[in-house]
């Protein structure tokens, strides 16, 4: 289901996601908040589980979604979830760069920098002058 079609929607995904990083769960590198999914290329904190960031993310934005849409109980995330471990950087900055993308290769805009819904660590550090 489209579920974060709507901006708003999406942002309260973009908006726990930075939270999850706040509380050091996690730290991002690139997401991208797709109509019916998420991709999300992220550090896990050092006291932190896999399933636990993830459980968070699915429990407190499930929350927000239905409250935002009026629904009850509505699932918004399918179960369970996959995963993949990157062990070196070239393979870090290339799923990076695979995720950003999803929104060209859906056929949603023309160029990334159209589609309103992603962020890559590497684009913050430019614009931050490192």
């Amino acid at each position: 289901m489209p579920h974060f079609a709507s901006f708003p929607v999406g942002r309260v995904v973009v908006r726990n996601l930075m939270s999850s990083d706040v509380f050091g769960w996690s730290a991002t590198l690139a997401f991208v908040v797709m109509p019916d999914h998420l991709h999300w290329l992220f550090q896990l904190g050092t006291r932190s589980s896999l399933s636990g960031v993830v459980g968070n993310l699915k429990k407190h934005t499930s929350r927000k979604i239905n409250i935002i849409t009026g629904s009850v109980g509505r699932a918004v995330w399918q179960r369970g979830f996959h995963d993949h471990a990157l062990r070196d950087e070239a393979s870090v900055v290339d799923a990076a760069r695979y995720i950003v993308a999803n929104p060209l290769r859906a056929g949603l805009v023309r160029r990334v920098g159209d589609y309103p819904l992603w962020d890559a660590m590497w684009l913050n550090e430019a614009y931050r002058g490192r």
